[in-house]
């Protein structure tokens, strides 16, 4: 039996780059999926800050199948986590930490990543089982740099990181140690071609950077 929790979370980090989006229609939630894994990027975070986001993550789930890992964003408390997980959401993401949230994917068995801006919240998420931790709002302030913040001392602890990664900086987020990086505009915006060509250049880089990094 595949554990759901573990084999998603690894999926996660073997994919390393996620869409963050917002969409307006299920039809351009399904075209910025096709485009996604056309260009080798299989995770995608729907979030819900707009009221759709169930339609949009059930739509995907049923077009790409195992094709694209499914996830909902901005997950604050356990109502909405329990209704993402009903419409087929693999994955929690938070722009904040919730005990309850924690609670409710540990019972379904989902990962969740809440955010966080200090250690002390990083290591409490820990105790309530969060899958990464999710390093915001400070991916935009500090940068690359607040890996080694968090992982000098606590080498063991799955970082996400969301904000301010593009192509220029991507590889150092890598290098540092980050395991899975959110992307904005860059995988979201354009044309299903548009997107492809730009999750393949991440993909490239993702595949690059590791590959120097292993051969250390």
């Amino acid at each position: 039996m595949k554990m759901q929790k573990a084999a998603v979370s690894q999926a996660l980090v073997d994919t390393c780059a996620f869409a963050v989006v917002r969409v307006p229609t299920v039809e351009r939630g399904i075209e910025i999926a096709e485009g996604l894994a056309e260009g080798g990027i299989h995770a995608m975070e729907i979030s819900y800050t707009l009221p759709n986001a169930g339609e949009v993550i059930a739509a995907i789930r049923e077009r790409l199948g195992d094709k694209m890992i499914v996830g909902a964003g901005t997950v604050m408390e356990p109502t909405t986590a329990r209704l993402a997980i009903m419409a087929g959401a693999q994955f929690i993401v938070a722009n904040c930490g919730s005990d309850e949230v924690a609670r409710m994917c540990n019972l379904y068995q989902i990962p969740y990543a809440p955010g966080c801006t200090t250690m002390t919240e990083a290591n409490h998420s820990l105790e309530m089982g969060a899958a990464f931790i999710k390093c915001f709002p400070i991916s935009n302030v500090y940068g690359s740099e607040l890996v080694n913040l968090f992982k000098t001392p606590t080498p063991w602890m799955p970082l996400m990181a969301s904000g301010g990664i593009n192509l220029d900086n991507l590889s150092e987020w890598l290098e540092r140690g980050v395991d899975c990086c959110g992307m904005g505009s860059l995988l979201t915006k354009g044309t299903k071609e548009e997107i492809a060509a730009n999750a393949a250049k991440v993909r490239a880089l993702i595949d690059e950077t590791r590959a120097k990094m292993q051969a250390v």
